[in-house]
């Protein structure tokens, strides 16, 4: 099995890059100031090789990294060669699932705002089987119950000792899609409104009566961090993923997100239009 770049050490490299840049240093000359060559510090910032974390923790210094910026790029890079529970499934699955399987699980927050179907890791084994049904690529059934696995494993993140605090906003359009059979839908819908009890869960829906909105274009993740400098946004295209982390596309994607959790209805309401949909199918 091939060893695929963990997201830790995607995420070390980037943040290394980053704090480089902002410090406005060559790689030679962030080199010489910890004693290692240039082409070490190219590697670190690169995902190539290992990592040792006290070249690293120098290198901060050097950088002027705040002590929590410091603390949370030392951590990433101890834990850079860390596999998770999926990898066994890597050599199978696509490069950006690997990732964001591994930013899920050392996630503390997401935030997900969905325009189409329920957010995984609140989908029920019948929903997620009928999404992966309807994929324009036919799948065969085998295939199709491996990655229904796969998702159902992931939502195991909701039930550890500390589960990441999730905050989803869901269009209206996203409750009355009927996704498989009203039957599923109905079980779907009871999911959500179980969610909405949890005390690590807030659910909200985004009604058709509020017109136009910031994100009408698409659903997103925004994947937090320990640190709000490892926060890490997931766009689910049709042409595929992308994980954007510059610090400007960071902003704006906060900025959508709390304009919609403005938007949306409150928890309570929410519930109760979650309700009304149900009784109907």
């Amino acid at each position: 099995m091939s060893l695929r770049t963990t997201t830790r050490r995607r995420q070390l490299g980037a943040m290394m890059r980053k704090l480089r840049a902002r410090k406005g240093l060559t790689l030679e000359e962030a080199g010489t100031l910890v004693g290692v060559s240039k082409a070490t510090v190219s590697r670190y910032e690169t995902q190539a090789g290992p990592v040792k974390w006290l070249v690293v923790d120098a290198l901060c210094r050097e950088y002027t990294a705040s002590d929590a910026e410091r603390r949370a790029v030392v951590a990433l890079a101890k834990d850079a060669k860390q596999q998770g529970w999926w990898s066994s499934f890597t050599d199978s699955i696509p490069e950006s699932m690997n990732l964001l399987l591994t930013l899920e699980d050392e996630a503390v927050r997401e935030d997900h705002f969905s325009c189409v179907y329920v957010p995984g890791l609140l989908q029920t084994r019948a929903y997620s089987t009928a999404v992966q049904q309807a994929n324009e690529v036919r799948l065969a059934p085998a295939e199709i119950e491996r990655l229904v696995d796969i998702r159902m494993k992931r939502q195991e993140i909701l039930t550890r000792p500390t589960p990441p605090r999730l905050w989803a906003i869901l269009d209206e359009s996203v409750i009355r899609r009927v996704v498989g059979s009203p039957a599923a839908m109905k079980e779907q819908l009871g999911r959500l409104l179980e969610a909405n009890e949890t005390p690590d869960i807030t659910l909200q829906v985004l009604p058709f009566s509020k017109g136009a909105h910031c994100a009408a274009l698409g659903s997103f993740v925004i994947i937090g961090g320990t640190e709000p400098a490892l926060d890490v946004v997931y766009v689910d295209l049709h042409t595929g993923s992308l994980f954007l982390e510059k610090d400007e596309e960071l902003e704006r994607y906060r900025l959508a997100f709390d304009y919609l959790r403005a938007q949306a209805l409150d928890m309570e309401a929410s519930s109760s239009m979650i309700q009304r949909v149900r009784k109907e199918l």
